[in-house]
């Protein structure tokens, strides 16, 4: 619960929430009405482009790790189908629009509070549009293996060293 010192009241009668082990962890609980709060993982997507050897990235242009690169990405709203979050992201950060060809991985681990619990990367291909870099990222290049920028976050870093070590060849 230290990440989530905000939550302290009820959202069902608005009384003072208590911790107490339920379901086999320290909870909120409400003592009036009984109700636990869970705290659910953020979800993020993201898109997995290839162009002649190369991988698209951006580089963020705010906190946190700005100034480093990642693939384009972003949470998924409640409710939005993850892979259609991937394709928004891409085309809010990049201009570019994508299909999406297949699910390439899924990479858990929160790394900072605000972050996302879950990383699903989705491959995708280029359709149209026009590259430049747009919402919360400054710069947007292809990258080929052996001329990568300093990378951001250790999703990031999970999905590279998997296409560097070759274990995506022949995905769709």
């Amino acid at each position: 619960m230290a990440d989530h010192p905000q939550v302290i009241f009820c959202v069902r009668c608005g009384q003072k929430l208590e911790k107490r082990v339920r379901f086999g962890a320290l909870r909120p609980v409400c003592p009036d009405c009984n109700y636990t709060h869970f705290f659910d993982p953020k979800v993020a997507a993201a898109i997995w482009t290839e162009r002649r050897g190369e991988v698209l990235l951006v580089r963020r242009a705010m906190e946190p790790a700005r100034g480093r690169w990642t693939v384009p990405g972003g949470f998924v709203n409640a409710g939005e189908d993850p892979s259609l979050a991937a394709s928004r992201e891409c085309e809010e950060e990049t201009g570019l629009k994508v299909d999406i060809t297949g699910l390439l991985d899924i990479v858990a681990g929160r790394e900072h509070v605000r972050g996302a619990g879950f990383v699903i990367f989705y491959r995708a291909r280029v359709t149209g549009g026009n590259l430049r870099a747009g919402d919360d990222v400054d710069r947007v290049a292809w990258f080929g293996k052996h001329e990568l920028p300093q990378l951001a976050f250790k999703a990031t870093h999970v999905v590279v060293e998997r296409w560097l070590a070759g274990k995506f060849q022949g995905q769709t």
